[in-house]
């Protein structure tokens, strides 16, 4: 048997930092939203074990063979499978193309076999803050580490320019950064932040600009200053509003309305020759997501 599955490309909309935690992370308020840009998985179950996961790109250690893994030690029945991942989403860039590949294999995996879906809630929080989220792409609102979730109601029409750079930076090294320079929110900033974002959050709402905000920017300028340089040049070439996605380094331009693409794909096309992976990108929903036989 063989099954398909994307797994698309996140971005934070606003990323605002909140007090550490014992657990060594920190509280966060964040609006995730999946992209058009995604890897692509293909499962395929074998006759024998063990499973395997297939990723040239990745040196090391695979998200998505964790996800397995972990899969495996709740008790899962499904069959030894091998899983080959296409990658499209940049490495280390802020986007959590190792997080949307776990959650796509975990997609996958319990097509053949289904599992309870708390157990696979707890399991993908145990992965990563990021996985939750995107066991079903969409729109998320993040609360805790960014693994307690709400589903808002579709933002209006809008689109985004991607401008991966050619570096990689470390979450853990971006948080320690901002914890030296000083970034978290108090509780009580964090409380209002989540709130005011809560009350924004309508159907077909445009975000107002003061809550396009990633508190972790400037920690990634400081470790990696092409990120200041290619904020400005994204917004000198048209953009209304830019941001680092996540811990960066990938920067993101954000246009509303209905000709939002054009305008993406245009200033794309503007970029390329000094940032060649600059790309046009739109919200996808659940549906990207969805396993289907090949």
């Amino acid at each position: 048997m063989k099954l398909r599955a994307l797994a698309p490309a996140k971005v934070n909309l606003c990323l605002f930092l909140g007090p550490g935690r014992a657990d060594g992370r920190h509280e966060l308020v964040t609006l995730y939203e999946s992209l058009t840009l995604h890897d692509e998985l293909q499962l395929e179950t074998l006759d024998v074990g063990p499973d395997r996961v297939i990723c040239p790109e990745i040196q090391g250690g695979n998200l998505a063979a964790q996800a397995l893994r972990a899969l495996r030690a709740t008790g899962w029945a499904g069959p030894p499978v091998e899983i080959s991942i296409r990658k499209r989403i940049p490495v280390a860039a802020g986007m959590a193309g190792g997080s949307a590949d776990a959650a796509a294999a975990l997609r996958l995996a319990i097509e053949l076999a289904p599992v309870r879906p708390d157990l696979l809630d707890v399991l993908a929080a145990e992965l990563g803050s990021d996985v939750p989220a995107q066991l079903s792409p969409g729109l998320a609102l993040g609360t805790g580490a960014g693994e307690v979730l709400e589903r808002p109601s579709p933002l209006a029409p809008h689109a985004l320019l991607v401008v991966p750079l050619p570096a990689e930076l470390s979450t853990p090294a971006v948080y320690r950064e901002a914890d030296r320079l000083g970034l978290p929110r108090s509780s009580d900033e964090l409380r209002d932040r989540h709130r005011r974002l809560r009350d924004a959050l309508q159907p077909g709402a445009r975000l107002p600009d003061e809550l396009l905000v990633n508190d972790l920017q400037p920690a990634a300028v400081s470790l990696c200053p092409p990120v200041g340089e290619a904020l400005t040049r994204v917004h000198e070439a048209g953009a209304p509003h830019v941001i680092v996605s996540g811990s960066g380094p990938t920067v993101v331009g954000l246009w509303w309305g209905a000709d939002a693409r054009a305008q993406a794909q245009r200033v794309a096309e503007t970029l390329r020759s000094r940032y060649p992976r600059a790309q046009s990108a739109g919200p996808v929903d659940a549906s990207a997501g969805r396993p289907h036989p090949v």
